[in-house]
């Protein structure tokens, strides 16, 4: 039986030029589009969290809870909304290969990873206000995230944050079909929440749901576990996840650059 050995290679680059074309798309988006971009994504993520907390809050298990968060994830690919982590493969990718702007990048990341924590916190305070029965769920979940500290642990937690929302990426990009992406998408997300690991945006906008449930917050334990979250996730992601995968397509990352370079 003959096998085409050409086939995996051209599927390779079929997803590559898409990566590239969808990384363009998101560094060249202009600012009125990308505020509410990610508010919705945190919007997305607040409703995932209202999942959490009532079964949570009903079962007292943190798998079955993970599990039902994962309809957050969901929302974000239907409703193509901007998550803060989502952007660490695509848009990197894009700059890496001269086919960006590394100022959009971060410009990307900044106005993401604020509104979406703008966003989750709005529909937080909607979540306490309309169920006050959540706010003892709410709170101990917020403070199990504001007190992991500055720490070793916190920090590799938050790679692994990074790592697997970035992994999440790498294999929807992989495909063309929604019904195969919507599988990464439950069971990544569940992986993030039931491992309580460290997410810049989703660990943020629980540390604000403590906050208003009457946890005695401060504003130094949620600045800190942001930034630590942020730089934790980043190193997950970019550096386990994007740099590997930047290794393996260099020759096609090349020739981009070059075809940049010739225009």
């Amino acid at each position: 039986m003959h096998v085409d050995e050409e086939q995996p290679d051209e599927e390779i680059d079929e997803a590559f030029e898409r990566l590239l074309d969808e990384g363009r798309d998101r560094l060249e988006r202009p600012l009125w589009t990308l505020l509410p971009t990610g508010l919705l994504g945190g919007i997305d993520v607040g409703v995932g969290i209202l999942a959490y907390l009532v079964v949570k809050h009903e079962t007292r298990n943190q798998l079955l809870a993970a599990l039902a968060f994962s309809v957050g994830f969901v929302a974000l690919l239907l409703a193509r909304s901007e998550l803060f982590t989502e952007n660490f493969l695509v848009p990197v990718t894009t700059a890496v290969a001269e086919k960006g702007n590394w100022g959009r990048l971060l410009r990307l990341w900044a106005v993401t990873l604020v509104t979406n924590i703008a966003g989750g916190a709005l529909v937080m305070w909607i979540i306490l206000v309309a169920r006050p029965d959540l706010a003892e769920v709410a709170r101990e979940t917020g403070e199990h995230y504001a007190e992991l500290g500055i720490t070793a642990q916190s920090f590799m937690l938050a790679v692994l944050g990074g790592l697997v929302i970035t992994l999440m990426t790498r294999m929807q990009n992989g495909t063309d079909s929604l019904g195969v992406k919507i599988v990464p998408a439950v069971l990544f997300s569940a992986v993030l929440v039931g491992a309580e690991l460290f997410h810049a945006v989703l660990d943020q906008i629980l540390i604000i749901g403590a906050a208003i449930a009457g946890s005695d917050i401060t504003l130094a334990q949620f600045a800190g576990a942001l930034v630590w979250a942020s730089l934790g996730n980043i190193a997950g992601g970019v550096g386990l996840v994007t740099f590997l995968r930047l290794v393996r397509s260099a020759p096609r990352v090349e020739d981009e650059r070059e075809r940049s370079t010739a225009t």
